[in-house]
């Protein structure tokens, strides 16, 4: 009796574990910290599932089964340096340079856009070294996708616009100007050869305006348009909008009712093939995965499967306890963006915080959403995992700027100023943030009396 005594007595091992956790959640540095470590392994593991994925096929087109994992490490090389770049920017310098990365993004849009009108007219493929793919825009050996510096730079420049705002973006006139005309010319820019990217520009919008605390009417008036522009843009692709061809099925609207089409009834030699051959990659995985470099589907079989659809490779060589961990550390991650936005005290830093965090999440959910079938199809790249030069640097450059705010918190910064490190790792790693304002402090009030609540004095106890 005792012993079933004591064992009733003693707390669970959720019990025991929940103070350990908040007492890790509590130090001042723990944002930091958890946004380093998500993303590295993150990035990790998508280094290893993209030479996982390519090297068999690189090695038969040149014989070299590095040459995609290589270019891949490059990138992530320049995306470390973006992240150290940004977390040592300050909020002030960022707010300046977002007018200028939105200014860069427009003006490389409209070269892509003129370039893709240029050729569909017959005139021009290029114009000298510079060439236009689909969302990739060539100046010579160098390849880059405008859409992806769009995203940084509407999270900038619209968490500068809308702080500087404040409690006047409750009017229609103070939304409509500069912030919606910007806004409808990127998603006319980008959408027209990328929807999946302008529907991670809405997503990022919407967290925006959502951090702000805009009435939802706002946002009721702001899906209407959006289902409008991205009705728009799938008849528009029958026109040669994106990869669409004029004469051509609409891929854009076949994807979206091969979707709505059930399996046994779609044609598995066109819009379904990618979903099907994904979704038997993931059968093949089972719990456990066949092993890192063992998978069969990805040699061919599985379209893009170092890009798109890499999250199905994941699914076959890693099992789903492969799936879970990535999810695990996606949600990691964007429990932590929202943690640092939560604890800025500067509206600049909570609007783009947030702004970030939703775009990693919608692109991460539109991503996986497709690939299991959830969703249409978008072509989007899963962050941090799928192979990718552009995107791959400005998410690295995204997690600098939310590792230079959570730096930035109140706690971390008094604790950093508290005891600040040796001046050759500021000058290597991020300089000491800037102390937060001091709690004010006036004279204490006495305490009010209240009155007890008793049989006569007319109340209901």
């Amino acid at each position: 009796m005792a012993d079933d005594r004591n064992q009733k007595d003693r707390p669970s091992l959720s019990r025991q574990l929940m103070p350990a956790v908040h007492g890790l959640l509590a130090r001042p540095l723990s944002s930091y910290y958890l946004l380093i470590a998500s993303s590295g392994l993150l990035l990790l593991i998508g280094l290893t599932m993209v030479f996982s994925a390519t090297s068999v096929e690189a090695y038969a087109k040149n014989g070299n089964a590095f040459s995609e994992i290589s270019s891949q490490a490059v990138y992530a090389l320049l995306g470390l340096v973006a992240f150290w770049v940004c977390q040592r920017l300050p909020a002030q310098t960022l707010r300046t340079l977002g007018k200028y990365i939105m200014g860069v993004a427009v003006v490389l849009l409209v070269i892509l856009a003129v370039l893709h009108a240029l050729r569909s007219a017959g005139i021009t493929k290029s114009l000298g070294p510079i060439k236009a793919d689909l969302n990739w825009l060539y100046f010579g050996p160098v390849s880059m996708q405008p859409g992806e510096i769009a995203k940084v730079g509407m999270v900038l420049w619209g968490a500068d616009v809308i702080a500087r705002k404040g409690p006047k973006l409750a009017h229609w006139r103070e939304l409509a100007m500069p912030l919606f005309p910007v806004v409808g010319l990127l998603f006319v820019l980008v959408g027209y050869n990328d929807l999946g990217t302008m529907l991670v520009l809405l997503a990022l919008i919407v967290g925006l305006l959502w951090a702000a605390g805009v009435r939802m009417r706002f946002f009721a008036a702001l899906g209407v348009l959006g289902l409008a522009g991205v009705s728009l843009l799938i008849a528009a692709a029958s026109r040669g909008a994106g990869s669409g061809a004029t004469g051509e099925p609409n891929y854009r609207l076949e994807r979206l009712t091969s979707f709505m089409t059930p399996l046994s009834e779609c044609d598995i030699d066109k819009a379904c093939y990618q979903i099907i051959q994904g979704r038997s990659a993931i059968f093949e995985g089972g719990w456990f995965g066949v092993g890192l470099g063992k998978g069969a589907l990805k040699w061919g079989w599985v379209p893009e499967a170092e890009n798109d659809f890499i999250f199905s490779i994941v699914a076959e060589e890693l099992g789903v306890v492969g799936c879970a961990v990535v999810l695990a550390l996606l949600s990691v991650l964007a429990y932590t963006g929202f943690r640092i936005a939560r604890r800025s005290q500067d509206p600049f830093r909570r609007l783009a915080a947030s702004a970030i965090t939703t775009w990693l999440v919608a692109q991460a959910v539109i991503n996986m959403g497709g690939v299991v079938g959830l969703l249409p199809i978008t072509g989007l790249p899963l962050p941090f995992i799928s192979a990718g030069g552009s995107a791959l640097v400005v998410t690295l450059a995204a997690i600098g700027m939310l590792a230079s705010f959570a730096r930035a918190e109140p706690d971390a910064a008094r604790a950093l100023n508290a005891r600040p490190t040796p001046r050759w790792v500021r000058l290597l790693w991020a300089p000491l943030p800037p102390l937060p304002p001091a709690r004010r402090s006036g004279p204490a009030r006495p305490p009010v009396q209240k009155k007890a609540v008793g049989v006569g004095d007319g109340r209901r106890r």
